[in-house]
């Protein structure tokens, strides 16, 4: 195979180990953010500002020829991708997030690839038979996937010791005591609606590709409904001027590290890879950045790193790899069946009886072949 096509197969998994470093990064400096007092809704205004700014301009130049014309339905479907992701997607993230920690909701966002996955199914946007071994690996590597993620919730054991965390456990232990359970309960359903809302997202965006067949400017529409929408709600919650007020500080590279890296680029290269892979195989990933954020988090934010989420995390890696593993061979018996398909219409006009003019069989070949 030459080295076009190795790049071809492999550029959708680099792409998304990619965003999972850059969603990482974004778990990490926003919880440190908002711990030091910063409105989650000013958070996401100046986000989804920022992340318009960022990726206007590409839309634009790059997309100047090829943009589809604005309709009705594709701009109803628009506002409903910024209401779901930038509005109630990152509101209900970043306080759940605020109440729990960054390894916890980033573990918890491990139920995302199942909950697509049962969503896509539920809307005929997903395929399974049960009787082939694909379909069998992908609902066995989404509950292992859950079961793996449940565990590290659920279940904490003992800390786990490494060279960066020592001496630490008697400060953490003391936090763990006095951590209020109200607040960590609202937490995690915020979380859990957090994902609901980006699982719609997500199924969402793939079918508006279908209909609006351009990343950028459709990435472009959505950062700019978003600061709108989320613009109309942080005033309604914050009306003084005092939380709006930002310096060169944490809150700002927070906005726009988030902005650009998990807004801007991340729907873009979403949108990519999900024309080619579909929303399952997108979602599949997020486990991978559970693990760096329980790395990252215990050497930034001094977080614990407990036996529970450890071996959550193995579980969670397997069941990656046999959601990931059936996604590809759904990839691969898609282009199978494409080629097949391709193959019939360039030998239709041949298999004609000798009564048609083989003239007519070139004008139909050249019919047939876009």
């Amino acid at each position: 195979m030459s080295f076009g096509g190795v790049w071809s197969r492999v550029k959708p998994y680099l792409a998304m180990v990619f965003l999972q470093f850059g969603y990482a990064g974004m778990y990490v400096i926003s919880v440190a953010t908002l711990k030091q007092g910063m409105s989650h809704y000013v958070l996401v205004v100046y986000r989804n500002a920022i992340a318009a700014a960022f990726i206007a301009p590409f839309a634009l130049w790059f997309e100047r020829k090829a943009r589809p014309k604005m309709t009705l339905c594709n701009f109803l479907k628009i506002m409903a991708l910024a209401l779901l992701e930038p509005v109630l997607d990152q509101n209900f993230y970043y306080m759940g997030t605020k109440n729990t920690n960054a390894s916890f909701s980033s573990a918890f966002y491990n139920i995302l690839p199942a909950m697509t996955f049962v969503n896509a199914v539920l809307l005929r946007m997903e395929k399974i038979d049960i009787k082939k071994r694909r379909s069998q690996a992908k609902i066995a590597g989404t509950l292992v996937t859950l079961v793996g993620a449940l565990l590290m919730i659920l279940y904490k054991g003992p800390v786990v010791d490494f060279v960066w965390t020592e001496g630490r456990r008697s400060h953490h232990n003391n936090n763990t005591g006095s951590q209020d359970d109200k607040h960590w309960l609202e937490g995690v359903f915020m979380l859990l609606w957090s994902c609901f809302c980006w699982s719609a997202f997500f199924l969402l965006q793939s079918h508006t590709l279908k209909s609006y067949p351009a990343e950028l400017s459709l990435t472009a529409w959505i950062c700019v409904m978003g600061m709108v929408q989320s613009g109309a709600v942080g005033l309604v919650m914050e009306h003084t001027a005092k939380p709006w007020l930002i310096g060169f500080d944490l809150r700002l590279l927070t906005a726009a590290y988030s902005g650009i890296m998990c807004s801007g680029i991340a729907y873009f290269v979403q949108g990519i890879v999900m024309k080619e892979r579909g929303p399952v195989f997108v979602t599949a990933f997020n486990p991978l950045c559970m693990i760096i954020v329980a790395i990252l988090g215990s050497i930034i934010l001094a977080e614990e790193i407990t036996l529970g989420r450890v071996v959550g995390a193995t579980i969670i890696v397997i069941g990656l790899y046999s959601l990931i593993w059936g996604k590809s061979k759904d990839h691969l018996a898609k282009s199978s069946d494409d080629n097949e398909n391709k193959l019939g219409v360039l030998e239709l006009p041949i298999s004609e009886t000798d009564a048609i003019k083989s003239n007519s069989a070139d004008h139909a070949t050249v019919a047939e072949i876009p």
